[in-house]
C-alpha cells in the first residue's frame, strides 16, 4: 500500500483552494491544515473540509501542525519567506505556486534552498500536465510540424507575471529549455492595475528569441482581441512543416501538416484529475522513490526570468534585455527617434548596408 503524506497549505486564495481540493481528492495525501490572514477564507475552508485545522499565520501553523508536505500558495512576494520557514520542518516535499517568487533572483533562492534539502518540489503549471497540451508537446517534439520556428500567444484579461508565466513556461518546454538570448517588451501601465500582490500592465507585447532563433510573441492585457471571439488564450505554433493551434485550457487542438493538409481538429478527454493533483501525485511518486526531479521547477525559473526581463525592457523603453539577467546593465538614453526624418548628420549607420548575419547573431 502506498504511503499517505500529511499536507498543509499556506494561503487560502485561488491557488490555495486549488491545492486544498487536490490534496483532499488524492489518495496520496491527508489534508491537515491551512493558514491565511483572512477569517472569512478560513471559515470557508472549515466548511468545505470538516476537521481541517486553521491558523491565522503560517508560523503558527508550522509550529502547531507540522506536516510531511507544505503548499506555499501565497502571493509571489512572500514565497521566499514562507518557503524558508517551511523548510525548517523535516519535510518530505513542498509545492510552491508559480511564479516561484516576484524576481528571478529570489526564485533561484527558493529552488536552491529546496535542492539543498534534497526535496521534491511541485510547481503547478497546468499546461505541462493537461492531456491536450501534453499531446501538443509530444507532437512538436516528434517533428509533426517540422522544426519549431514561432509561437504566437494571445491572452486577454491577464498580465505577464501572473498568466504569461504559464504561457512562457510552455514555450520553454516546447524548446526543451533552450537558453533564451534576449527578451524585449512594450507595456502600457496607465491604469495603475494590480493583481495578486503585483503591479501589472494594462496591455503588453512581449518578444523573445532562443539562442537558435525560435521566437515567441505574446500579447497580454485587459482586452486583447483573440482570433476567435469568446476565447481568452490562443496558442499558434508555427514550424517548417505545419502549424498547431489550441486555446489554453480547452481540450482540443488543430493540426495542419502534410498528413492533414486541410487541417484536423483533435478532441481530447479532459479527465477528472486536476492539474494541481497531477503535479502533487507526481511529487508523491518522487517522495516514494527518494528521487527529486527539478525539471519543471527549472523551466518555471527560466519563465520567471523571461517575465522579469520583459518588465525590465518595458521600464527602459523596449530595449532588448539579454539573459541571464545578472549581466543586465541599464542602457544610457539614446538620442535617436525612429520615425522622424534623418537629416544626414549626427552619425548613425546606414540600414541599407547591414553586415551579414552570423551564427552567433
Amino acid at each position: 500500500m502506498k504511503q499517505v503524506y500529511t499536507a498543509s497549505v499556506v494561503g487560502a486564495g485561488s491557488g490555495g483552494n486549488l491545492s486544498m481540493a487536490a490534496l483532499a481528492g488524492s489518495e496520496r495525501y491527508e489534508l491537515a491544515a491551512v493558514a491565511d490572514i483572512s477569517p472569512d477564507a478560513l471559515q470557508a475552508a472549515r466548511e468545505r473540509y470538516p476537521g481541517i485545522r486553521t491558523f491565522s499565520s503560517h508560523e503558527e501553523m508550522l509550529r502547531e501542525s507540522p506536516t510531511d508536505v507544505v503548499c506555499v500558495s501565497t502571493w509571489p512576494p512572500s514565497h521566499l519567506e514562507v518557503t524558508r520557514d517551511a523548510l525548517e520542518l523535516p519535510l518530505k516535499g513542498i509545492l510552491v505556486e508559480k511564479p516561484l517568487a516576484d524576481t528571478a533572483a529570489q526564485g533561484r533562492q527558493v529552488l536552491e534552498m529546496v535542492r539543498a534539502k534534497g526535496l521534491p518540489v511541485a510547481v503547478p503549471h497546468g499546461l505541462l500536465v493537461a492531456d491536450h497540451s501534453r499531446q501538443v508537446l509530444d507532437l512538436v517534439h516528434a517533428g509533426a510540424i517540422g522544426d519549431l520556428k514561432l509561437v504566437e500567444i494571445q491572452c486577454s484579461g491577464w498580465d505577464i507575471i501572473n498568466a504569461g508565466i504559464h504561457w512562457l513556461d510552455f514555450f520553454v518546454t516546447l524548446t526543451r529549455q533552450e537558453p533564451v538570448a534576449y527578451v524585449m517588451a512594450a507595456c502600457d501601465a496607465g491604469t495603475r492595475t494590480y493583481r495578486d500582490g503585483m503591479q501589472v500592465e494594462t496591455l503588453a507585447v512581449t518578444y523573445a528569441q532562443t539562442k537558435s532563433g525560435v521566437r515567441v510573441v505574446m500579447q497580454t492585457g485587459d482586452y486583447v482581441q483573440s482570433s476567435e471571439p469568446g476565447k481568452d488564450t490562443l496558442f499558434r505554433l508555427i514550424g517548417t512543416g505545419g502549424t498547431l493551434d489550441f486555446y489554453g485550457w480547452e481540450s482540443r487542438y488543430r493540426l495542419l501538416n502534410a498528413d492533414h493538409p486541410q487541417g484536423k481538429t483533435f478532441e481530447v478527454d479532459r479527465g477528472a484529475v486536476t492539474g494541481h493533483q497531477r503535479h502533487l501525485d507526481a511529487m508523491a511518486a518522487q517522495m516514494d522513490r527518494g528521487e527529486p526531479d527539478y525539471a519543471v521547477a527549472e523551466g518555471s525559473l527560466m519563465a520567471l526570468e523571461m517575465c522579469e526581463a520583459a518588465y525590465l525592457s518595458c521600464r527602459h523603453g523596449g530595449v532588448p534585455v539579454t539573459l541571464p539577467l545578472g549581466a543586465f546593465v541599464a542602457p544610457q538614453k539614446v538620442d535617436w527617434q525612429p520615425g522622424l526624418p534623418y537629416s544626414g548628420q549626427g552619425g548613425g549607420r546606414n540600414g541599407r548596408n547591414l553586415p551579414p548575419i552570423t551564427e552567433s547573431a
